[in-house]
């Protein structure tokens, strides 16, 4: 049987070999994972197709090819081969006229993988293994297929407490010898090769600032109301959820209200026409460990109450960081929500997700001294909750008038909503 590149959603037409989960003459079941595919997308396991013995791989690790491409051959009735070395590469598809291939010689080796090495994610861990001087085999992962993540690594780090002692130090140099313009000491940089993630994350955001005309409005919101409802339900929500009550699914909630008088936010431009969406599919960006983000969607967020919000915002989350979202789950966002907030960020001007013609950043929340109406009329000076949304907008679909009145109206939704109520 022909193992085919497979069709990783609609509108997905290539995808990149990240690892190969078996060797040539490896025993293959019906459904465990084969290999791994990063599209610009989502990262996947694809599961082998029937069982038999893996007797071909054809596309080798860090190749991309088109959908429909024969990667590797599984024979149903063979007999297992005992593996000898690392997966060889029987044929490799070119896949452009600027494509080098990985291995175009039949019977080449790819790059040596134990099997060990074969269980780290991404070349981040396994940099962070290799500057600990860490054994491989002593760490426990956590990830699918028990692959280790970045967060295996540190707390390894961290049971092994401090680091053996450094080696003697180095000769005194000689003066003048390799000293930069200043007379501090030159060091040599460090390459590290992109990510496929990081690779894709690239492509997109240049297409973006390529394609739309950006352009930014802020504005900054008394989040008083929210945060004072955050505090007084933050045990009972997280005992009864799971997981903690952020201020993101009251932005996600306001916005929904606000995108009912200001559509146009809520679309897309296709050629020379402005495609409004009868529905908010709310995308929200998701930090994967610092190594990359995606976005999946929040489907018909606009008729859904704060509650099932958070809920399908942190499911959504936590199956991004673990690598099980579905490629449909991460396509067909109308609107984006990007959330740097937590790391304590001002202002954050995002790259539009194309085709949409809005992003909103939602940035750090904290206490700062603000004048406020006091009641008798005069002015006071108030300790409140602030923080400032951002819209990154496209030009080409409205003008600033339009981004700043759907703002004030998401604005108007978190400073006078009672949030009480909607929890209940």
């Amino acid at each position: 049987m022909d193992v085919q590149m497979p069709q990783l959603g609609e509108t997905v037409t290539e995808g990149t070999i990240t690892r190969w989960c078996k060797r040539v003459g490896d025993p293959v079941r019906a459904d465990e994972p084969l290999f791994e595919v990063s599209t610009d997308k989502v990262d996947s396991e694809v599961p082998a197709p029937a069982a038999g013995v893996l007797t071909e791989i054809r596309v080798a690790e860090g190749d991309t090819v088109a959908v429909g491409t024969v990667l590797a051959v599984i024979d149903g009735a063979a007999a297992p081969v005992a593996p000898s070395g690392p997966p060889v590469v029987v044929a490799s598809t070119p896949v452009g006229a600027d494509a080098v291939p990985a291995a175009a010689v039949p019977g080449a080796t790819a790059v040596p993988v134990t099997p060990a090495d074969a269980r780290f994610t991404s070349p981040v861990v396994r940099r962070l293994v290799a500057e600990h001087g860490l054994d491989p085999a002593a760490i426990t992962g956590s990830g699918i297929g028990g692959r280790v993540t970045r967060a295996d690594v540190l707390e390894a780090v961290a049971r092994r407490g401090p680091a053996p002692s450094s080696p003697p130090p180095a000769p005194a140099p000689v003066p003048g010898a390799g000293m930069g313009p200043g007379g501090g000491l030159r060091r040599e940089a460090a390459r590290v090769p992109l990510s496929v993630m990081r690779v894709r994350i690239a492509e997109h955001m240049i297409r973006s600032h390529h394609t739309s005309a950006h352009a930014y409005t802020s504005v900054e919101v008394d989040f008083e109301r929210v945060a004072r409802v955050r505090a007084a339900q933050a045990e009972a929500w997280k005992y009864r959820e799971g997981f903690s009550l952020t201020y993101l699914p009251f932005v996600a909630r306001a916005v929904s209200d606000a995108i009912d008088d200001y559509p146009v936010v809520n679309a897309s431009i296709d050629g020379d026409d402005l495609v409004l969406h009868p529905a908010l599919d709310l995308a929200v960006a998701v930090d994967l460990a610092f190594e990359g983000l995606i976005a999946p969607v929040v489907r018909g967020a606009d008729g859904k109450r704060l509650r099932q919000i958070a809920r399908e915002v942190s499911d959504l989350a936590t199956r991004a960081r673990a690598k099980q979202l579905s490629p449909d789950e991460v396509q067909g966002g109308t609107f984006t929500i990007t959330n740097p907030g937590p790391y304590g960020s001002y202002q954050t001007l995002a790259i539009i997700n194309q085709p949409q013609v809005a992003i909103l950043a939602t940035d750090g929340i904290a206490k700062r001294v603000t004048v406020r109406p006091g009641p008798d009329g005069d002015d006071v000076i108030a300790v409140r909750h602030t923080g400032l949304l951002t819209l990154g907008w496209d030009h080409r679909a409205f003008d600033g008038a339009y981004a700043a009145a759907f703002l004030n109206a998401v604005r108007d939704v978190l400073e006078h909503r009672d949030w009480e109520t909607e929890l209940e």
